[in-house]
């Protein structure tokens, strides 16, 4: 396994991090556990989890997954091998059951949030602490338009700054990202800091990245290479889509877009062709389409990590095993000429 720098900061995270959502939900707590395990062993050393999941979010579940972390925690006494992140909710009227329904990044949210996802992560420290998404109107989850929405509910990004301030000084929390973000998002961020420095600096970003959504590579790459927040690139195979198995409106038994009934981000027009298209790329190569999708992920240079999320421990290892291939000229040819028949179907 390989190992980047987080942003500025003197923590070397795997080139492959463990997302977590689906324990709790898809997964047991038995089988995140296997998951764990197997990650460490194969050297993987950032584990991504957030106070929301497992997804779909339900009031059941909500923090689950942060219990399951810690109950490895506990068992394993591995604490010290893992390079931890999690988030808080960004506000919404959705999530009822959560800090009475009253959310916003403020002193008051973060505050309790990191002191409950501390008691269920049964730790006392979160290494990357994350906002799930910001505080104001934003073209992300889907929406490339910028929805200018003049009577928002909009927080400086250095209010929020400020109350993690407070949990880092306090020692709760060592560094902080954010995710879902946009370029002024980060460069506001960046800009808070440099206005006090007692305001922590963002370290990372973590937003979606893959051969179906390249959108990160307008505006957000560049500022994450000239500023050191490199990207923690979620959905690198696209919610599992690149690997093939929802093609011809296939929903196979237990799969996210079974069990989700939301509707998926990636069941969009020609997001089946440009499937079909990569997956016959890696096919005729003799690649795995999905390890195919997260090599590509691997290969950027804005790039920190790429977040792998698995149902299986066949699924994880074949996952974990991209970071090991190195792709073709040939094949980089073959992706660009689809990416040019159909940039980005999947925002």
């Amino acid at each position: 396994m390989q190992y980047a720098r987080l942003g500025r900061t003197d923590l070397r995270v795997s080139r492959i991090g463990l997302g977590t959502m689906t324990w709790g939900q898809q997964n047991t707590e038995a089988e995140g556990h296997a998951q764990m395990d197997a990650a460490v062993e194969r050297g993987v050393n950032l584990f991504d989890a957030a106070e929301m999941y497992p997804i779909p979010p339900r009031a059941e579940t909500y923090g689950r997954t942060e219990e399951i972390i810690g109950t490895w925690f506990k068992a394993s006494g591995k604490r010290d091998q893992v390079v931890l992140a999690t988030k808080i909710l960004g506000p919404s009227e959705r999530f009822t059951w959560v800090r009475g329904g009253k959310l916003r990044l403020d002193r008051r949210n973060v505050r309790e949030a990191v002191d409950a996802s501390l008691k269920r992560l049964q730790t006392d420290r979160i290494d990357l602490y994350q906002t799930h998404w910001p505080h104001r109107v934003v073209n992300s989850f889907g929406r490339l338009g910028f929805p200018h929405t003049p009577d928002e509910d909009f927080l400086d990004p250095a209010v929020t700054l400020d109350a993690l301030a407070e949990q880092v000084k306090a020692g709760k929390i060592l560094h902080v990202g954010v995710s879902n973000e946009t370029p002024w998002g980060v460069m506001r961020h960046l800009a808070a800091h440099a206005e006090d420095p007692a305001r922590p600096r963002l370290q990372a970003i973590q937003n979606p990245y893959s051969l179906l959504n390249r959108a990160f590579e307008v505006g957000l790459a560049e500022v994450a290479l000239r500023e050191d927040v490199g990207l923690l690139a979620y959905a690198p195979m696209a919610a599992g889509t690149l690997s093939g198995k929802y093609l011809n409106g296939q929903v196979p038994p237990g799969s996210r877009r079974s069990i989700d009934g939301r509707g998926s981000r990636y069941a969009k027009p020609h997001a089946d062709e440009a499937t079909a298209r990569y997956v016959e790329i890696a096919r005729r190569h003799g690649l795995d389409p999905g390890r195919m999708a997260i090599a590509f992920v691997l290969r950027q240079p804005f790039v920190t990590s790429a977040l792998v999320g698995a149902t299986s421990l066949e699924q994880l290892a074949n996952a974990i095993d991209a970071e090991d291939l190195q792709l073709s000229d040939e094949v980089m040819a073959e992706i660009e000429a689809v990416h040019v028949d159909h940039p980005n179907p999947c925002p």
